[in-house]
């Protein structure tokens, strides 16, 4: 009887491309030897199976472009693992993660799933994308260990309990958004244990650009969080990305916006905005000081608008999120009238 693996690598790929080669050199360098690789091609028009089929991947295909959680889903299926472990393609684990992961998942096996994150060199060195990938680091660093959502860049569950939670919600993120963060939440309800391994980390190839990375955090991540949590209040937890200093930055944002614009007809206006502003650089000193620390002081002063204008599209994503959630309640209601 063939022995059942420990651990199923899943990374889905759709034209992989060169981040896709060094995911896969990445892996192709554990130690540890209890895995299987299972890459799902979700479309590609390069060589991506090709390449994967290689490296001694099971490769599967999906019946076109139906996103990365669907391409997960279908390999969960054929997994034979008892951990299932998800990779992005364009994510290349740092030294030997995957028998970090196996002795994490042996020496302490009440955790149900975990997950790790960023490391702090991106691999991409164009500002935007040094400054995104940072922030992810640094936020992931800063999390609870006793995590309360999940993250599929690098992330872990057992096979058993994703498959009897359903595994990613495709209906309702047919495409790149929020589904792993569902995913987390419906575990945390299911009474499962979520560890946020630090030590765990991941280097990230992903490029990006101002308009690109406004876009995502807006639509695909901003605007269906907000639905999510206004769905089920349950899930708003003082941790990662909702932190109370988050959402104070957010206010302080627009209140630093409106003391601008009404200086021109109230200059006293000024001096608030001024303290607001110092407010602002209080709250996120700590993010300020790591990226003056790893790239120096130009860079930190770099970051400060842009960081600024995340506050910004945050907020704005929050009252999309709001209104798209309420507007089919109130329409509803209207009609039965």
């Amino acid at each position: 009887m063939k022995k059942v693996p420990l651990i199923s690598v899943i990374i889905p790929v759709y034209n992989g491309g060169y981040p896709f080669v060094c995911c896969l050199l990445a892996m192709a360098r554990s130690q540890f030897s209890d895995w299987e690789l299972i890459v799902v091609d979700d479309g590609s028009t390069d060589e991506s199976a090709a390449i994967a089929d290689q490296f001694g991947a099971k490769v599967i295909q999906t019946k076109g472009r139906e996103g990365p959680g669907a391409a997960r889903n279908l390999g969960a299926e054929i997994a034979t693992g008892d951990y299932l472990c998800f990779i992005d393609a364009d994510c290349e684990v740092c030294e030997d993660v995957i028998t970090k992961l196996a002795q994490k998942l042996q020496l302490q096996p009440e955790i149900d799933a975990l997950f790790g994150s960023y490391d702090d060199a991106p691999a991409a060195t164009n500002f935007v994308a040094q400054y995104k990938n940072l922030l992810h680091h640094y936020v992931h660093q800063q999390g609870s260990e006793d995590a309360s959502t999940f993250w599929s860049g690098f992330g872990v569950v057992k096979r058993e309990l994703f498959l009897k939670l359903g595994g990613f919600d495709v209906v309702r993120y047919p495409r790149p958004s929020i589904e792993d963060i569902e995913l987390g939440y419906r575990l945390k309800q299911a009474g499962a244990k979520i560890h946020l391994a630090k030590e765990l980390q991941v280097k990230h190839h992903k490029a990006w650009k101002l308009v690109g990375l406004v876009k995502t955090d807006v639509f695909d991540r901003g605007i269906p969080w907000t639905k999510l949590l206004l769905d089920n209040k349950s899930y708003l937890v003082n941790d990662l990305n909702l932190q109370t200093s988050s959402r104070v930055s957010v206010i302080a944002t627009y209140g630093l916006i409106f003391c601008l614009l009404t200086s021109v007809f109230n200059p006293a206006a000024i001096i608030v905005g001024l303290i607001l502003a110092i407010l602002l650089l209080y709250l996120n000193w700590d993010i300020y000081c790591l990226f003056y620390e790893k790239r120096g002081l130009v860079f930190a002063l770099k970051v400060v608008p842009i960081h600024w204008l995340y506050y910004f599209y945050g907020g704005l994503s929050f009252v999309l999120g709001t209104l798209s959630h309420w507007k089919p309640l109130l329409l509803g209601n209207a009609r039965s009238r």
